[in-house]
C-alpha cells in the first residue's frame, strides 16, 4: 500500500509538471515592466529561448524528483524538495512568458522529463556525495547557459531578461547549497558528457 501511494504521488507530480499550469508564490520578475517593442523576428527568438529555459525547468523537476526518490538522508531530501519548489516557480515564470510572447512549450517535454528522471534516480543511487556533485555541476552548467541567454535575448526584452536574471541567482544558490551539504566534484569526463547532453537538448528544444 505504501509503495502504491508513493507511486501515485510521484506520478501526480509528473502529470502536474507536464500538463498543469505551474504556480508561483513569488512575483514574476519583470511583471511590472512594460512590454518592449520587439520585432516579429526578435519575438520568435526570445520565445524560442524561453522555451529552452522552460524545458530546463521541466528537467529540473524530474531531476530533483529522481534524486529525492533515491535519497535516504532526510536532511538532503528536504534540501532537494526545497530546491524543487523554487524550480517550480521558474517553471511558472517561463511558462507565463512563453504565453506572453505567443510561443509554445516543447513538444518533447515528456521525453525530456523521463530522461532527467532517470538521471536523477541514477545519481541518487550512487550515494549522497555523488548525487550532490551531480546537482552542483548541473546548476553550474545551467548558470552558464543562462548567462548565454542574457547575451542572446534582445536588449529591449526587459521582461524575459528579468526572469532569466532571477533564475540565474537561484541556480547559483542551489549549487552553493549542494557544495555545503557535501557535494563531490565530478570527474572531467562526466562533466563533459553532461555538457554534450545539455547542448543537444537546448539546440533541439529551440526548434521543437
Amino acid at each position: 500500500m505504501i509503495i502504491t501511494d508513493r507511486f501515485l504521488i510521484e506520478f501526480d507530480k509528473a502529470l502536474r509538471t507536464l500538463f498543469a499550469p505551474a504556480a508561483t508564490t513569488r512575483e514574476v520578475p519583470g511583471s511590472q515592466e512594460a512590454e518592449g517593442g520587439l520585432s516579429s523576428e526578435e519575438r520568435n527568438h526570445a520565445s524560442a529561448l524561453m522555451r529552452v529555459n522552460h524545458v530546463g525547468e521541466v528537467c529540473a523537476q524530474a531531476l530533483y524528483q529522481g534524486q529525492a526518490l533515491a535519497c535516504r538522508n532526510p536532511v538532503l531530501r528536504q534540501a532537494l524538495e526545497k530546491a524543487a519548489d523554487e524550480e517550480t516557480e521558474h517553471l511558472a515564470w517561463t511558462e507565463r512568458r512563453l504565453v506572453e510572447l505567443g510561443g509554445r512549450k516543447s513538444l518533447l517535454n515528456p521525453l525530456w522529463y523521463l530522461g532527467a528522471l532517470a538521471f536523477g534516480v541514477g545519481a541518487g543511487k550512487l550515494g549522497d556525495p555523488w548525487s550532490l556533485g551531480f546537482l552542483a555541476e548541473t546548476e553550474r552548467q545551467v548558470e552558464a547557459h543562462l548567462d548565454d541567454h542574457l547575451s542572446a535575448l534582445p536588449a529591449q526584452d526587459i521582461k524575459s531578461r528579468a526572469i532569466v536574471k532571477q533564475m540565474r541567482l537561484d541556480e547559483i544558490s542551489h549549487a552553493e547549497t549542494a557544495v555545503r551539504l557535501g557535494a563531490r566534484e565530478l570527474p572531467a569526463a562526466a562533466r563533459k558528457a553532461m555538457t554534450i547532453a545539455s547542448r543537444m537538448m537546448t539546440r533541439t528544444a529551440y526548434y521543437v
